[in-house]
């Protein structure tokens, strides 16, 4: 039996992730790189959308459609529609129990139109002394009837959805239905709380009266959630109303639910809601401004999806401190939007997990950060960047990515030992070939193979001093210093890998950064710029290496307003005082003593920081560069590699 393996051609490969996990770390990276940290990367990305994947939405997608949704919702209709369709027919039903009595001239019709005339004006008390009327017109006493079912199908609607339909054509045998229902179901709550409640329960429960419960929840919490959240929304419908539509609405569904007998079930029923679930908006006022009349099952199904979708919102805008997608209810988003949202955000999380499994991505104690692995891969794009931006005719210097970390070839060459990073030396590798071949078809072994030798290329010691101070935010230049340190890092790692190099950034206090610290690297909010620290740092890497070459590189966009005092503590004063003046340059004479040239580049065009830096460059012997924000990288990295070729 032979097998044959090619491209899949029946469409597309059912193996392909749905997106490219390193374009979107990229897309993290143009962030990261451009002054964000990697939780905000993220979020941006997630909020974009899947890199290449233009089918799937992101999340301001999906907050679009969220917040037109509740536009809809608060241009339905009112509130009151329960109140006015029920002052309509009780206003019919008289008028018409007054077209019957006004043709009889009796005193029994004088004395019932007298009842009539002193009915009270709140709809809830007129229907209350109407209940023990004896109605002499029978299209009033069927108008009233009508009434009365409207209001027990919208109270018990209200409280349970879809009970509106189930109860279009009541009779006594449903309504004792319904008292059962709830019956069961509060003594079912009331064995939850004692701890005596099983799943065996809620599906004999299910099994009896399942059809009160379209949303078909699969255990008691679920269906504990739904109750609660319409409970809470009738609660809002109330606080949304006036103070006497509220008391006449209040009043209507006490009144139905006592006439109904189930006053007291859902007096049990509403206070163990409520006890469960507080955290919803249980009296939190809505405004709906439509023009139609909604009936209260109708008012309360609008309300309790508003308040699904407020908290959606604030899920999907992600700006809180740790923010997740796993804070987004999938409930809610299919309730609201449908599946395919539901879709949109598993990718969305894919990515999030994605990113996280193949180690670009870590939380530590909460916090987001890329990996080593992730901050290579930033790096090297913040150098290709810089590269891009080098005149390559003049600057002389290219991307050479075989290299290596040798140093000039000899012209000799030796055989192969595993481990050897020089070149190749293909001709006499190939003439060892044919030599062992005798002349016939050359095939080459491992013995056949010899390497160019090479001097060893002097190592330096390289340190990059970054102004970490707020100014640096204000200014718009913090992002590209993050960049350039990057790219400076990257540069060194993979062209000059024998040379040694130390990021340090410094406010009121300098500290070295690591590799993997960079791209979530933020700018301090302190005042001060103790480049004094700095150097002091910077003075004990360059005497760990005696014997490299030091270089020592410091972008900044002011003049030092800080030092460190003997106690270790940081002294801040502005304008700068002549102690933190001296101390610096003190400094800045031990650099000259261990023949490292400080090369100092400008952010800003302050006649302080000028003066100051003159004063360095007249010390030292460095040289001082004035540079653009966008240019800043360009001009950092070609001063180091100009400097090492001069070495």
């Amino acid at each position: 039996m032979s097998y044959r393996y090619g491209e899949y051609r029946d469409g597309p490969d059912p193996l392909a992730p749905p997106y490219d996990v390193r374009s979107a770390l990229d897309q993290m990276g143009d962030a990261v790189l451009s002054g964000s940290n990697p939780g905000h990367a993220l979020r941006d990305l997630l909020k974009q959308g899947l890199p290449g994947a233009r089918d799937r939405r992101g999340l301001d997608d999906l907050l679009r459609e969220v917040r037109r949704r509740r536009r809809e919702l608060r241009e339905r209709g009112r509130l009151d529609g329960t109140l006015e369709r029920a002052r309509a027919l009780l206003d019919k039903a008289i008028g018409q129990e007054r077209s019957e009595l006004f043709p009889d001239p009796s005193d029994d019709a004088r004395l019932r139109e007298s009842e009539l005339d002193g009915l009270p004006n709140d709809t809830a008390s007129a229907i209350q002394e109407l209940s023990t009327y004896r109605w002499r017109s029978a299209a009033a006493r069927q108008t009233f009837e009508e009434l009365r079912d409207l209001l027990r199908r919208e109270v018990l609607d209200s409280q349970f959805r879809g009970m509106r339909e189930a109860l279009a054509n009541p009779d006594p045998a449903a309504m004792e239905r319904v008292r059962e229902m709830m019956s069961e179901l509060n003594d079912m709550l009331d064995r939850d709380a004692r701890g005596e409640h099983t799943q065996d329960d809620f599906e004999n429960f299910m099994s009896r009266y399942g059809d009160m419960f379209p949303e078909a929840p699969r255990n008691l919490e679920e269906l504990v959630d739904t109750l609660a959240r319409r409970a809470a929304a009738t609660q809002r419908l109330l606080a949304s109303l006036t103070p006497r539509q509220r008391e006449e609405l209040n009043a209507l569904i006490n009144q139905t639910l006592e006439q109904a007998g189930m006053g007291e079930q859902m007096r049990r029923l509403g206070e163990s809601l409520y006890s469960r679930r507080p955290d919803l908006a249980w009296n939190t006022p809505e405004r709906l401004a439509g023009d139609d009349p909604m009936g209260m099952g109708d008012a309360v199904t609008a309300l309790d999806e508003l308040a699904d979708l407020t908290q959606l919102e604030a899920a999907l805008r992600q700006d809180y401190p740790g923010a997740r997608l796993d804070d987004i209810d999938e409930g809610a988003i299919r309730r609201a939007l449908g599946r395919a949202a539901v879709d949109d955000l598993e990718a969305l999380r894919q990515i999030e997990r994605e990113l996280e499994q193949q180690g670009y991505l870590r939380r530590q104690r909460g916090k987001l950060e890329l990996t080593p692995k992730a901050v290579r891969r930033l790096g090297e794009t913040a150098l290709r960047r810089v590269f891009a931006s080098l005149e390559s005719g003049r600057r002389g210097d290219h991307d050479q990515v075989d290299a290596g970390a040798a140093g000039e070839l000899t012209g000799s060459s030796r055989p192969w030992r595993f481990g050897d990073e020089q070149p190749i030396d293909v001709v006499r590798t190939v003439v060892n070939g044919v030599r062992r071949g005798g002349g016939g078809a050359v095939t080459l072994s491992v013995d056949d193979f010899e390497v160019a030798e090479t001097e060893r290329r002097t190592a330096a010691a390289v340190c990059l001093l970054v102004d970490l101070s707020y100014s640096m935010a204000l200014r718009g230049t913090w992002a590209a210093a993050k960049q350039t340190a990057m790219a400076l890092q990257a540069l060194v790692s993979s062209k000059f890998p024998q040379d040694s190099v130390q990021i340090i950034g410094f406010s009121n206090y300098a500290r070295v950064l690591q590799p993997d610290e960079l791209a979530g690297l933020e700018w301090d909010m302190v005042q001060g710029t103790n480049l004094h620290h700095a150097l002091l740092i910077a003075g004990r890497h360059l005497d760990r290496h005696p014997d490299f070459e030091p270089v020592v590189l410091v972008v900044t966009d002011g003049e030092p307003t800080a030092h460190l005092r003997r106690n270790g503590s940081a002294a801040f004063e502005w304008p700068p005082t002549q102690e933190t003046l001296e101390l610096t340059l003190a400094e800045v004479d031990k650099m000259t003593r261990r023949r490292a040239t400080l090369n100092v580049f400008m952010l800003a065009e302050d006649e302080r920081l000028k003066e100051f830096v003159n004063e360095v460059a007249r010390r030292n012997g460095g040289r001082v560069f004035s540079s653009s924000a966008d240019r800043l990288g360009e001009y950092v990295v070609s001063d180091f590699l100009r400097t090492r070729r001069a070495r």
